[in-house]
């Protein structure tokens, strides 16, 4: 019997990462394959593979969209491909993985405790977008936990953080100020791993001081993406420019010369840069928050597509991270919108297994009915299943029930002041009933087109 290793991660390490693995599993299963899969979740990694498991296997899946070891896979057949492949393909990457015609990885080059990537059978785009992902996956839980706590802190009213107003209370003082030290890490953190994925540990230093320049001159997340880059690949071209050097100065070069020429050179670049990115950061800034203003029923269209076009995926976070950014300046309608577009596939799919449950087979309605929990706490990747069966018909469908909902929030101008939790922070939104209505609308009206669209099936 072939032994096949699995490595899934997304970026958030909730969703994706799981039914990746759980895919690659049961086709593995089905085809009489053996498998084991590691999974690079919130956590961090659980199954992990050890060398035995490694030098035994005749192929390693890689199904990632964040930062992983490869380096233990050297001499290996590997297959490498995003996450989203490893749940929507996996019978395919199995059978790939079982023909013995996979290339070995070449691995990398190691210098003295650095390592020095080659990028190998993945596109260009795949790679900066994973590395981009990796950013986003480390800075995520800090935008979600200082969001939380500031938005807490709105209980005892919206100016209770300042002294010289009659609603001012220590306890929420406190916490908007914690809050907003750990929502203050987020371009820096954003950056600094940004520059991690592509470099390494060399290039956290200047990823870091890139991210710290381009939060204090208002560049902002834009700033942060283009310092992590140019932090990370000029870590890189100095670490391989010196590769040269006599093993005697292995010491100057990693903890002197690198972070010192890297750091001098990247945060001149980004100071330089600082008034333009921050004058276009500022305008990309203004015109989403003077649009949902203006044309609230366009943006709503465009955040809902956006939200459901690959729940969870790279366009998904688009909207997500714009939306936590204007949260960080006060805006709190835009994530509201944001939040009922990423709430309302999984609760669509959920309201039309229960509405049309002779349409489902009973394993699609037991995982239609799984969505109702994930939905409720801002879990979109519930629905990836369902689309991935008939995407042509049913990526719309979501689409256009995130759209309806993103804007009814959006007319109706609710405020949702935390980045994630779904209804678990209703007590924070301003209008909670409103905003329900507003996503079970959409999610309804959704639900009632893709009910009476679907055919029926035999296994019921």
């Amino acid at each position: 019997m072939k032994k096949l290793l699995a490595v899934t991660g997304c970026p958030t390490g909730i969703a994706h990462t799981f039914m990746a693995a759980e895919a690659l599993k049961s086709a593995a299963q089905e085809m009489g394959v053996q498998i084991k899969v590691e999974t690079n979740g919130a956590i961090g990694a659980e199954d992990a593979l050890t060398p035995e498991e490694i030098k035994e296997a005749d192929c390693i899946i890689v199904a990632c969209d964040k930062k992983v070891d490869m380096e233990r896979f050297n001499g290996k057949p590997v297959i490498e491909v995003p996450v989203a492949q490893g749940i929507r393909k996996a019978k395919e990457l199995v059978q790939k993985a079982v023909s013995g015609q996979v290339p070995v990885r070449k691995g990398a080059l190691k210098d003295s405790g650095i390592k020095i990537k080659f990028e190998e059978k993945s596109g260009i785009g795949h790679e900066i977008y994973k590395h981009l992902m990796n950013g986003v996956s480390h800075m995520i839980p800090f935008v979600v936990a200082g969001g939380v706590l500031i938005a807490v802190s709105f209980l005892w009213g919206i100016y209770s953080f300042d002294p010289n107003s009659q609603q001012y209370n220590p306890t929420a003082a406190l916490l908007k100020q914690v809050g907003g030290y750990s929502m203050g890490l987020m371009v820096p953190i954003l950056t600094a791993y940004i520059a991690q994925s592509i470099a390494d540990r060399p290039g956290l230093v200047a990823g870091f001081v890139a991210g710290t320049i381009a939060a204090a001159t208002g560049s902002g997340f834009l700033g942060g993406i283009i310092g992590g880059f140019l932090a990370g690949y000029a870590a890189l071209f100095l670490i391989r420019s010196l590769s040269g050097l006599s093993k005697q100065l292995e010491g100057l070069k990693s903890i002197f010369l690198v972070p010192l020429v890297s750091v001098a050179f990247v945060g001149t670049i980004m100071y330089l840069l600082a008034g333009p990115v921050a004058a276009i950061n500022n305008y990309m800034m203004h015109f989403l928050a003077n649009l949902q203003n203006s044309n609230p029923i366009l943006l709503g269209i465009v955040i809902g597509c956006m939200s459901a076009f690959d729940m969870g995926g790279p366009v998904n976070k688009a909207a997500y991270v714009t939306g936590t950014l204007l949260l960080g300046q006060g805006n709190y309608y835009f994530m509201a919108g944001v939040s009922a577009a990423c709430i309302t596939p999984p609760i669509l799919i959920a309201l039309t297994t229960t509405l049309f449950k002779n349409k489902f087979t009973k394993d699609e309605r037991a995982a239609g009915a799984v969505n109702y929990i994930l939905g409720a706490t801002h879990i979109t990747e519930g629905a990836i299943p369902f689309a991935a069966k008939s995407p042509l018909t049913v990526l719309p469908i979501l689409m256009l029930g995130s759209s309806l909902s993103a804007v009814m929030t959006y007319m109706m101008k609710i405020q949702v002041p935390a980045p994630h939790g779904g209804f678990l922070i209703l007590a924070l939104v301003d209008k909670p009933i409103a905003w329900v209505f507003c996503i079970f609308t959409g999610s309804l009206i959704g639900a009632l087109i893709y009910g009476f669209t679907r055919k029926k099936v035999e296994d019921n």
